[in-house]
């Protein structure tokens, strides 16, 4: 079975803001500034957070879980453009069908890209399929949260909104790595400087904590002994170390600092 982790890093999309505020000849980081206090007026001062159409996708993450095989890596080349992205990662849906497993996928990543996906013209027929062509995808397709086609573990876990947790804190209390680098939040000023690199980074440890959870999902399920959970585990362990890139090597350090004091206790 083929599992799919998945988690992007999003900015503003200062083009659709430009146009919808009427703001041509501002610089992008202008423009932002206006979103962002547009946003705050709508949530009465509460929020800058902008709506999810007015996201443009800069990163997708991903783990690959393939029987023996395991990798993780960003989509695209650095320079590559949102429309690539969002093709790579739908094309991806189309060959393998794979199960799919995010954070908050469901509230936020998948309709961003939605909405992106729309815009650049992307086709996605397998994603999109609920069983008009397969039968299969009938009760178990990619877009009913409770499916398991995707796999919301942030959903899935708390069962009611009212009890949703982040997923650095989540992360942590397993004893696994959680936040790393920098925070959603920086994102934006880490275009700005034109650091693409760190931001793929971070998204690649935030997919790295959702599939280090997942695991223990599927072991509180039943559907990993506890000898297979510490196979998958040690598994990604030799794959941080054998890559050999150093916000791996430093996700691999932290995590077993855990276990260490774990195991201290």
């Amino acid at each position: 079975m083929n599992v799919l982790v998945f988690d992007i890093e999003t900015i503003p999309d200062v083009e659709t803001g430009r146009r919808l505020y009427g703001l041509e000849g501002l610089s992008d980081k202008d423009v932002a500034e206006v979103m962002f206090n547009n946003r705050r007026q709508e949530t009465d001062g509460s929020s800058d957070f902008l709506r999810l159409h007015l996201h443009k996708v800069v990163a997708i993450s991903v783990v690959l879980s393939n029987g023996d095989h395991i990798s993780v890596w960003s989509l695209g080349d650095i320079d590559a453009d949102e429309k690539e992205l969002l093709q790579r990662f739908y094309e991806g849906i189309e060959k393998y069908s794979p199960v799919l497993v995010s954070w908050n996928g469901s509230g936020f990543d998948l309709p961003v890209m939605h909405y992106r996906a729309l815009l650049h013209g992307i086709q996605a027929p397998r994603y999109w399929e609920t069983g008009s062509d397969d039968q299969s995808f009938r009760y178990n397709n990619y877009l009913n949260r409770y499916h398991e086609r995707h796999t919301d573990l942030m959903y899935t876990l708390a069962n009611d909104n009212r009890a949703i947790a982040p997923l650095d804190q989540i992360a942590t209390m397993l004893g696994f790595p959680g936040k790393m680098g920098m925070a959603g939040g920086k994102v934006w000023d880490t275009y700005l400087e034109g650091d693409i690199q760190s931001i793929r980074n971070y998204c690649e440890t935030d997919v790295l904590n959702t599939y280090l959870v997942y695991l223990r999902f599927e072991l509180m399920r039943g559907n990993l002994t506890l000898d297979a959970f510490d196979t998958e585990c040690s598994r990604l362990k030799d794959f941080l170390i054998i890559e050999k890139k150093p916000h791996l090597t430093l996700f691999f350090e932290a995590w077993n600092l855990q276990d260490n004091e774990k195991d201290n206790r």
